[in-house]
């Protein structure tokens, strides 16, 4: 992030799925989200501090105290910070995930030659 001028991160905790979800291992879970919760604050803080976009979201819900492994409680929440963002901001429930890349397009200047679905929320979050 520090030396990143501009441009897109995308991280995907693969983890959380894979290794907690799939495998009903709430404990694991819970540490795997502790340790990610003690790694955002910076990240966090760069992001307040900078004109970033930062959006914290999963791709499905898989909770691992359900008896099965499938995905379940498709939900997601979208978490949205950043010096270029307003606070405090409800995007109530998204009619689609893909409203995400949408909204990164339309913040990356090139909601133009977006072709994809989704509606963008950066116009309700971004600072005027």
């Amino acid at each position: 992030m520090d030396r990143l001028q501009e441009g897109l991160i995308f991280t995907n905790l693969v983890d959380f799925d894979m290794l907690y979800g799939h495998r009903n291992n709430a404990a694991g879970y819970a540490q795997a989200l502790e340790e990610v919760d003690g790694l955002l604050a910076p990240v966090i803080e760069k992001a307040l501090a900078d004109d970033w976009l930062l959006l914290v979201t999963a791709d499905h819900g898989n909770d691992p105290t359900t008896p099965d492994t499938d995905h379940n409680r498709e939900y997601v929440p979208v978490l949205a910070c950043g010096g270029a963002i307003r606070a405090n901001v409800n995007l109530g429930v998204r009619e689609s995930f893909s409203d995400i890349a949408a909204t990164i397009a339309r913040r990356q200047g090139v909601a133009e030659e977006y072709r994809g679905p989704g509606k963008s929320f950066y116009e309700l979050i971004k600072k005027a």
